[in-house]
């Protein structure tokens, strides 16, 4: 049975040339189309040029097919092509007026799409193709969009590399010799290396956020209940502690916010009954009003990389240049606790879950290191989490900030890193466990400065966890640093406010 499985996956594989042959044809059929360019255009200005009618949904869509075919020889960060693509451009201009029209985008594999697997990266979920869209590619296809591809993630899910034993490893389109981050790795590295400009990921533990630091691009989790999760494919249902949430990813804050506008929308409120009806708010999205903002550089339980820390320092700078107050604000000391409760209480059932689903094939090296029989108590996970939430908000509430500015873990990993290091995940898991929307925005590279620093990295604990992560981030000069910008629940458009305030200082700094 696993032989017969792993020839689906060749024969995936072995379509591609196919759909790149069939791309040629129709590019040759339209010779004016400046691929080159179109797929250096900004969604924004994607989508004005395809409602002017200075582009057509074919020219994009073919542009774009060719590139992602490119990019995947060299990053292995697609699983499939959404064959029934061809056929919806066929009639995407009947959908002249929804707010994505012609725009292709990329789904993670685990993103329910008709007639096409979501097998989480697992061995034994594979041959059970869905049989409905999820409610998000429902809406996108309302919207104009084209879904045209599917993207890698790490087997089963929880991990935040991006390798499994059916589509391989994903790598960095910054550097080949290290991880795209996950678990929507695929999202991150297609997008980073230019084969997508707009992609759906789902994020539990920093899932959407990781692989947006580490490819260089921008990405948003909403606060959870905000977006539909139906038809999205968890590895295991019942987990209530650690919220997961799909969301946008794409280059620039205005594309997350143009996708979230898209998608909240009455199309999807009477689709998934159980979302709140509550419209995207332009007006904060777009005000100017000066922020008062808490600024965190170390959370007391893992010292960030030298590049992670000097991000938060230059990014505080430039937006207190720009008339914002910055409050610093000093993490609880729960620390552990935190960890305890987020990586534990992911795997409640001692992993019990995890384990049947990787019966009938090989465990990911990826994920070995991680695979540990955890055991948590109900009633302890209940207590910390009680605790916990009215703690930070309260703390919060004291500091009197509108949103937080925090790291985000990077730069990217070397191989194999991962599973080793989920004490990292601290800075990321917070807000799954708070359900506060949180999203990640590039702002620099690695210099030499930091690898030298990095030298002389020894963490808080100088353990073998502080070791193991110093391991590995180390080679990364000229990849990307990014920063990590918090809001309250539900308010989603402030944190993207925050986001797009980040984006624009530094595009204004580097001019």
């Amino acid at each position: 049975q696993t032989k017969k499985k792993k020839n689906t996956r060749k024969e995936k594989i072995s379509s591609m040339p196919h759909i790149f042959l069939h791309t040629c044809s129709s590019l040759f059929m339209h010779p004016m189309t400046d691929s080159a360019h179109i797929v250096t255009l900004s969604l924004s200005e994607l989508t004005k040029q395809l409602k002017e009618g200075l582009l057509s949904p074919e020219d994009v869509f073919y542009s774009y097919m060719e590139k992602t075919l490119d990019v995947n020889k060299k990053l292995n960060c697609c699983t499939g092509i959404l064959l029934e693509s061809f056929d919806q451009l066929k009639t995407a201009s009947s959908i002249k007026e929804g707010l994505l029209y012609g725009v292709p985008v990329s789904i993670k594999e685990n993103i329910a799409y008709k007639n096409h697997d979501s097998s989480c990266g697992v061995i034994i979920n594979l041959d059970q193709p869905v049989e409905k869209d999820s409610v998000l590619v429902e809406v996108l296809k309302r919207q104009g969009a084209i879904p045209f591809v599917k993207t890698n993630l790490p087997q089963g899910l929880l991990n935040y590399d991006c390798s499994n034993p059916i589509y391989g490893q994903t790598v960095n389109p910054h550097n080949l010799q290290k991880t795209s981050g996950g678990s929507s790795g695929g999202e991150g590295s297609l997008i980073g290396g230019g084969g997508s400009v707009l992609g759906l990921g789902s994020d539990i533990g920093g899932s959407i956020r990781i692989p947006a630091s580490f490819c260089g691009i921008a990405g948003f989790k909403p606060t959870a209940g905000r977006l539909s999760s139906q038809g999205i494919r968890p590895i295991y249902r019942g987990q209530k502690s650690v919220l997961s949430s799909s969301g946008p990813m794409a280059r620039d804050v205005d594309s997350l916010a143009l996708c979230m506008q898209a998608l909240l929308c009455d199309h999807m409120f009477s689709l998934d009954p159980t979302v709140p009806p509550l419209p995207f708010n332009t007006q904060i999205y777009q005000s100017s009003k000066p922020l008062r903002i808490g600024y965190l550089e170390n959370d007391g339980y893992v010292q960030p990389s030298p590049s992670m820390a000097r991000g938060i320092r230059e990014v505080k700078a430039l937006l207190e240049q720009a008339g914002h107050t910055l409050v610093p604000y000093s993490p609880l000391n729960i620390s552990h606790a935190a960890h305890e409760l987020m990586i534990k209480g992911v795997l409640a059932d001692g992993a019990t879950t995890l384990l049947q689903k990787l019966v009938g094939g090989p465990v990911d090296p990826c994920l070995r290191s991680q695979v540990l029989p955890y055991y948590f108590p109900k009633w302890l996970k209940k207590t910390l989490s009680f605790l916990l939430k009215p703690l930070v908000r309260s703390h919060w509430r004291r500091c009197d900030i509108d949103v937080l500015l925090c790291p985000v873990i990077g730069p990217a990993y070397n191989f194999l890193y991962c599973g080793k290091n989920t004490h990292v995940l601290t800075y990321m898991m917070l807000y799954n466990l708070l359900n506060f929307p949180a999203g990640v925005v590039p702002v620099s590279t690695v210099t030499a400065e930091d690898e030298e620093e990095l030298k002389h990295y020894k963490g808080v604990y100088q353990d073998l966890m502080d070791k193991s992560f110093k391991q590995a981030v180390s080679g990364g000069e000229g990849l990307p640093v990014a920063v990590q910008c918090v809001a309250l629940p539900w308010q989603d458009e402030l944190c993207l406010r925050f986001m797009k305030e980040v984006e624009q200082l530094i595009k204004q700094s580097r001019k």
